[in-house]
């Protein structure tokens, strides 16, 4: 089996997957690797979240790694030895909540298991603060929460519906971002072999192989696929040579709305989802499916060059 896809077409019909994301491998154009100063087009509903939050004047369009091959993107990775250069570290998480949860949008969470780098794509996240009643955090410190009062950039994994959950700690004692869904990612470092590791790890109900639009979609599906457990990973920092989350350039737009599964009562209303717009339809529940409403049930955040 190859996932080396060889056209648009080809790819869409075989992954019914967005035309921006993995599994491409054309070689990118010089416009393409120009970089652009981009604005986000925001409702004003916005003003409703916890703060206004606007991306850096540096940051990159989404195509400027159309393929999703982090060499393309001019990171050198001839090995598993030679590490890109734009992993994130603590000082991307020391951020507020909502901008991490963000900006994680887009980038590939990597986890290297018996050599080989289990990679997907982060599209869907969701921020939690220490003073809303949604967050674990709000019920006070105990040991099984110890990493969420823990500097940013830990991480906090915990049980829920039967699976492992991976969070971040972030600016802020208490608060933190969770990573919600994911999708297959292949390029230099991430061969087919480390998808296949992948659907062995995270079988269907039915014990077969689950199809690789749904193998991440979902925060202990996630978790499975990737190999991260809660044993292994709950209160330690990242670390690029076993565990790291890589900046491939895509600045996607995104979907902000309500959390999932928040109680009634538990500030259920706070918009502080947010979903890669591209692959909506990929994540835990699609934001964008019929009968939603932008402007009542999302706000679409998008990424538009700016025009003098």
């Amino acid at each position: 089996m190859t996932y080396d896809i060889t056209s648009d077409a080809q790819r869409s019909a075989l992954l019914e997957a967005p035309l921006d994301g993995a599994f491409l491998f054309f070689p990118l154009t010089e416009s393409a690797r120009r970089r652009r100063s981009v604005r986000f087009a925001c409702s004003p509903r916005l003003a409703a979240s916890r703060q206004e939050l606007s991306p850096s004047a540096e940051i990159r369009p989404a195509y400027a790694v159309g393929t999703g091959r982090l060499a393309d993107a001019g990171a050198p990775m001839n090995s598993l030895t030679e590490l890109p250069q734009q992993h994130l570290d603590d000082a991307f998480f020391d951020r507020d909540a909502q901008l991490v949860a963000r900006e994680l949008l887009g980038t590939v969470i990597r986890h290297c298991v018996d050599g080989l780098w289990l990679s997907a794509r982060i599209i869907e996240t969701e921020a939690y603060y220490v003073d809303e009643k949604a967050s674990h955090s709000s019920l006070g410190y105990s040991p099984s929460r110890r990493a969420m009062f823990m500097p940013a950039g830990h991480l906090y994994l915990y049980y829920s519906r039967g699976g492992d959950s991976l969070n971040f700690s972030v600016q802020g004692d208490g608060n933190a971002v969770c990573i919600k869904a994911g999708y297959p990612w292949v390029d230099s470092l991430s061969c087919e072999q480390s998808i296949e590791r992948m659907r062995t790890n995270s079988p269907s109900a039915a014990g077969g192989p689950r199809p690789l639009t749904r193998l991440c979609s979902g925060q202990t599906l996630l978790c499975k696929a990737l190999g991260l457990t809660v044993t292994h990973w709950n209160a330690q920092r990242m670390d690029p040579a076993r565990l790291r989350v890589d900046d491939i350039g895509a600045r996607p737009d995104i979907v902000q709305t309500t959390r999932l599964g928040i109680p009634k009562g538990r500030d259920e209303h706070l918009p502080y989802r947010f979903v890669d717009a591209g692959f909506a339809a990929h994540c835990t529940r699609n934001p964008l499916r019929r009968g939603q409403l932008e402007g009542q049930d999302y706000v679409l955040l998008r990424r538009d060059p700016i025009t003098d």
